[in-house]
């Protein structure tokens, strides 16, 4: 997983086979504090990637996590779906929500099949919603495709049959730390 946050980043930044040099040219990385910016500035941007693990699911989607405090302290937080697999075919909701990306988990034999998300996602994302007089800070999370959970492997290793209401896949996640902003940086 990379988070970098910054001023102006664009879409062809996620396309670079550099992506950790344009990363840290353009902005910091996660666990950073946004710089300040120039006059131009409207809304912080976020270059974002995400590899899958060699021996688990492909990606389903990066979300950006979104935390601030409103006027009378109060915290708040958000999810942006920012780049998820099979875009031309899974559309946002008016709400913003992605249709689940489909599931290849056989709980009978404990395997699934990576003929559904992506091995590697990468996008850029700005918060359309930035007010620069609230504190915030922005984390990512990458969702797996469903792949079977320990319960699963648990009944096949030893020829049982769990209970109805025990789950048997589950779909595994990875988070960054976050990039804080805080007022007086533009």
């Amino acid at each position: 997983v990379r988070l970098f946050g910054g001023w102006n980043f664009s879409a062809d930044d996620a396309m670079s086979r550099d992506l950790a040099g344009v990363g840290y040219a353009k902005g910091v990385p996660m666990g950073g504090d946004l710089p300040k910016a120039g006059k131009e500035a409207k809304a912080p941007s976020f270059l974002v990637a995400a590899m899958k693990d060699a021996q688990s699911g492909n990606l389903d989607r990066i979300q950006i996590v979104k935390g601030w405090t409103d006027k009378d302290g109060k915290g708040h937080e958000k999810i942006f779906n920012v780049v998820w697999s099979d875009m031309k075919v899974r559309k946002p909701g008016k709400d913003g929500s992605i249709p689940a990306v489909g599931d290849t988990v056989d709980v009978a034999t404990a395997t699934w099949k990576d003929t559904i998300g992506a091995p590697q996602l990468t996008g850029v994302w700005s918060d359309p919603e930035f007010n620069p007089t609230q504190h915030a800070f922005y984390y990512v999370r990458v969702i797996e495709i469903p792949t079977p959970r320990w319960t699963a492997y648990d009944q096949v290793r030893f020829g049982i049959k769990m209970p109805p209401e025990v789950p048997m896949k589950h779909q595994e996640r990875a988070w960054s730390s976050p990039i804080w902003y805080t007022p007086g940086s533009i």
